[in-house]
């Protein structure tokens, strides 16, 4: 009884909340982080639900299973949903687990609004996808939410622009917190060009984050007045026009791209070199790619507008500025190459799946590239060929290094380790699934098939066979990954001290090795 009760009588668990209530008022940056993974694979499960719904619709001609109003609906739902619930959250949390660990920090700088910003996002989650079941249907409008359209939606567009909002102001809180950590609280001797390439990848995508996400609230606040203050920002009766909500909606939606990109480059840079066995290759030209990566994403975003009637002269420049963007990821992509050349390297599961997001990213750029030529672009605008890219870049970029990041901290954050026979099976039924997915969707996109229709032509049916069955086999592929995280945390092995065999990603492993020595108690002069 007494090591129960304090000196003055009362339960000391009052002070330690336990059960549910732990979880709901944390401050501990580890419990958050853990929240924000959970949460993110929960959205994505439910997100990938929606687009079996549509690839199982779209298995053969003709309207099978769904309305095309709730078809619409749903290929709204799972873009806002897969973006901001699943793919997000997934990398703030790797943020919350990582960087106080990585910089020496006891925790993140402002603990409470840690833990506000993630409980913002179930509200916002609940919204999205109550939406689909008001009166009205969901609304159909894409994920992108483009005006006239929304000005005339349902009621669930309302519930839509406030869910956008509250994730908006959950971001906003995380990337405060995320800068002052990273700012304020390295440890004494760590200079800013010391700090593992996980902590500079956040740090450039908090400073997005903060940049585009009061943007997008901007465009869909004009949408809501539009809708019911006899505003018309966008109505072209009253004066306004459809293609500044594309402006100011892009002007967020490219940043966004790399919003997600960026911090899955931090994730990659970890891994290789600690699988590869020796530094990464040109830390300083990695820190300053990504630094132009991100200024140059807030310079092309009317690429995703060559067809709205923009002057020659606005199409050349958006052209040459997209294209000048391959320069820095070629800078990024030469350099995990150079880290593994010549390397000790060997290919456990997190491994395989950085050298899947390599391939496979390095693919969706090329595509992007291909896409940001205007004459192409008019040509394959609004088929399937965008919609291969995005995903190319979404899902084995983002997607794919998450999967490789958990598998390689797993050990770290549990103590135990994860069974690396299926963790190999679940990299390579997700690697050809994936392909056999999207890769066909290239083709039906050259052919001229467009997106977001439930119903298409004949000539397209054997590639959206193909793509349909690709896609039932990626989602249940998914159910063993469930399964692996789950018997790792209930009953894996003991993890070693060094899992990895001594290349460790919470030591500074850009540095020469073995690292300088540092006397934490008198920090060096930095030049």
């Amino acid at each position: 009884m007494s090591a129960v009760l304090d000196t003055h009588g009362h339960d000391d668990h009052a002070h330690h909340p336990t059960g549910i209530m732990r979880w709901v008022t944390t401050t501990n940056h580890k419990d958050i982080g853990t929240m924000y993974l959970w949460f993110s694979f929960t959205m994505f499960l439910v997100g990938g639900i929606m687009a079996l719904v549509i690839r199982t619709e779209l298995f053969a001609p003709g309207l099978q299973i769904v309305d095309p109003e709730r078809f619409n609906a749903m290929t709204t739902y799972h873009g806002l949903i897969m973006v901001f619930g699943a793919i997000m959250p997934a990398f703030v949390g790797f943020a919350n687990w990582l960087i106080p660990m990585q910089i020496g920090a006891p925790d993140m700088a402002f603990p409470r609004m840690n833990n506000l910003s993630f409980w913002l996002l179930p509200p916002a989650a609940l919204l999205l996808i109550v939406a689909q079941f008001t009166p009205g249907g969901g609304a159909g409008v894409g994920w992108t939410m483009y005006a006239p359209l929304t000005v005339q939606a349902p009621m669930s567009m309302d519930l839509t622009i406030f869910a956008v909002h509250i994730l908006g102001a959950s971001s906003i809180m995380g990337s405060i917190n995320i800068i002052t950590t990273i700012l304020n609280m390295r440890a004494p001797g760590m200079g800013l060009m010391r700090i593992p390439l996980f902590c500079w990848t956040w740090l450039i995508t908090a400073y997005l984050l903060i940049a585009v996400m009061p943007v997008l609230a901007g465009a869909v606040t004009m949408t809501l007045t539009d809708r019911h203050f006899g505003t018309t920002f966008f109505n072209a009766a009253g004066g306004g026009d459809p293609v500044l909500y594309q402006h100011i909606f892009w002007f967020f939606g490219h940043p966004e791209v790399y919003i997600i990109a960026i911090p899955a480059f931090g994730v990659i840079s970890q891994i290789i070199p600690a699988f590869a066995r020796k530094p990464l290759f040109g830390y300083t030209s990695m820190v300053y790619a990504t630094a132009s990566i991100a200024v140059l994403s807030f310079l092309v975003w009317a690429h995703h507008m060559y067809t709205v009637g923009m002057p020659v002269e606005g199409q050349l420049y958006f052209m040459y500025a997209t294209v000048l963007i391959a320069v820095p990821t070629g800078v990024k992509v030469f350099n995990w190459v150079a880290t593994m050349w010549r390397g000790s390297l060997t290919f456990e599961t997190p491994m395989l799946f950085a050298c899947g997001f390599l391939f496979l990213f390095t693919m969706g750029g090329f595509t992007g590239l291909v896409l940001s030529i205007v004459p192409i672009d008019v040509q394959l605008h609004d088929t399937y060929y965008v919609v291969a890219h995005f995903h190319y870049v979404m899902v084995a970029g983002a997607l794919f290094s998450a999967f490789g990041g958990i598998y390689f901290w797993l050990p770290k954050w549990t103590g135990k380790m994860y069974n690396e026979t299926l963790g190999k099976w679940h990299f390579w039924l997700s690697f050809i699934f994936f392909n056999m997915t999207f890769f066909v969707q290239h083709f039906l996109g050259l052919a001229g098939m467009p997106r977001r229709i439930p119903d298409y032509s004949l000539q397209f049916t054997e590639f959206n066979v193909i793509s349909s069955i690709g896609a039932w086999g990626f989602g249940l592929s998914q159910l063993l990954f469930l399964y692996i995280v789950v018997s790792t945390i209930r009953s894996g092995k003991k993890a070693a001290d060094k899992q990895w065999d001594g290349a460790d990603s919470l030591e500074w492993t850009h540095l020469p090795s073995p690292p300088p020595y540092h006397s934490f108690e008198t920090p060096p002069v930095l030049k």
